[in-house]
């Protein structure tokens, strides 16, 4: 039986370790995280995504702890009420008509279910080294004793270390999109029912929205900003650094602030794209954001992720012991609905993309090709 080390347990990883395991692959997912992450924003699933999902026994599931945004108020950064809107959707739940979206958190849970039991998981551990040969690729990692594997797919997200490690610094290939990024979850301290609110300036803004029944409320935070330099670990720092951008608000910016410095479930990152020539190296690929991140400014949500996941294994499949053919066809597939450009990008995270584009964008691929 073939080998495939997956690294990351996030959406992309996930769905790769279900079907690479149903073409006759023993996959070994390695996180570095000590469990599967909390948190994150709500991601749409549109077009495709969704029959990968149903191909997976999960969109009933998926459908059944979407969330369900009433409508939306926006507000300046004195808390005055600029528009309120009945069904209208922004920012962090975009779905409409058939598409859902749901909580990060919430999908990857979904995914992770239908394979814990026969998909080796290493959580707390990550890559440090890998070597190619003819025999397959040699990898070294942090903790554990290396192993090697037929296959090596990168599902590590915009700050890919397998990336790093087959492709080369990420500098070549991440393109800074001017804004920073922070997501957390709290207690619904305002009550909110079904009804996300927003508010901006021109340099800052957050939206609020209830999640899982009205019993929690997840906060999406950004700023204007140049690339900045700064520590990825350095969790307690990324947050003053966020208030101190976004204290200037008024309304119940304090409160929202007081609920992110406890906060556990804190990200922050800037947003960015990923762009490269090719997503394969040897015995080497990557999925998902780790390969063609295209920011969640896109409207894209977690689409990129499940159906590159879907297309790999099923290419993986039909190519039997040519990877090689297996990856070039993949990247064929996937370049024409994944790619940044390609993407109905808006330049506001607090806009939506035209319907239509994220329609024509979300059903850019064939399944069954």
């Amino acid at each position: 039986m073939k080998t495939v080390l997956i690294s990351g347990a996030s959406v992309a990883g996930l769905t790769a370790a279900h079907w690479l395991r149903s073409k006759g692959y023993a996959p070994t997912v390695v996180e570095c995280a000590p469990a599967l992450r909390p948190g994150g924003h709500a991601l749409d699933v549109r077009g495709v995504a969704l029959d990968v999902l149903d191909r997976m026994g999960l969109l009933e599931e998926a459908r059944r702890v979407r969330t369900r945004m009433r409508g939306t108020t926006m507000l300046d950064a004195e808390g005055n009420e600029l528009w309120r809107s009945p069904g209208t959707r922004l920012g962090g739940d975009r779905s409409g008509g058939g598409d859902i979206a749901l909580l990060r958190d919430d999908l990857t849970r979904l995914l992770y279910g239908p394979t814990r039991d026969d998909v080796e998981y290493v959580f707390g551990d990550s890559l440090s080294a890998l070597g190619q040969d003819r025999e397959g690729v040699h990898v070294s990692f942090e903790r554990g004793r290396p192993r090697t594997f037929d296959l090596v797919v990168g599902a590590d997200g915009l700050h890919s270390e397998v990336r790093r490690l087959a492709f080369g610094a990420e500098r070549r290939f991440v393109r800074h999109l001017g804004r920073h990024l922070a997501v957390f979850s709290a207690d619904n301290f305002l009550g909110l029912d079904d009804w996300q609110v927003w508010m901006r300036d021109e340099t800052a803004r957050y939206c609020l929205y209830p999640a899982r029944d009205n019993t929690e409320t997840r906060a999406t935070l950004g700023f204007a900003s140049g690339p900045l330099d700064h520590d990825h670990r350095a969790v307690e720092d990324q947050k003053s650094l966020v208030a101190e951008r976004l204290c200037h608000l008024r309304w119940e910016t304090p409160k929202l602030l007081a609920a992110m410095r406890t906060a556990p479930d804190f990200y922050f990152d800037a947003m960015a794209r990923v762009r490269m020539r090719t997503w394969s190296a040897g015995r080497v690929v990557l999925i998902g954001d780790a390969g063609h991140c295209p920011s969640s400014m896109s409207g894209q949500g977690a689409g990129p992720a499940l159906v590159g996941a879907y297309v790999l294994a099923d290419e993986l499949g039909r190519a039997g012991d040519d990877h090689r053919a297996a990856l070039t066809r993949y990247e064929a597939r996937m370049r024409t609905y994944a790619e940044p450009d390609r993407a109905p990008t808006t330049a506001d995270p607090a806009g939506s993309a035209p319907e239509e584009p994220l329609e024509r964008a979300g059903n850019a691929i064939a399944l069954d090709a």
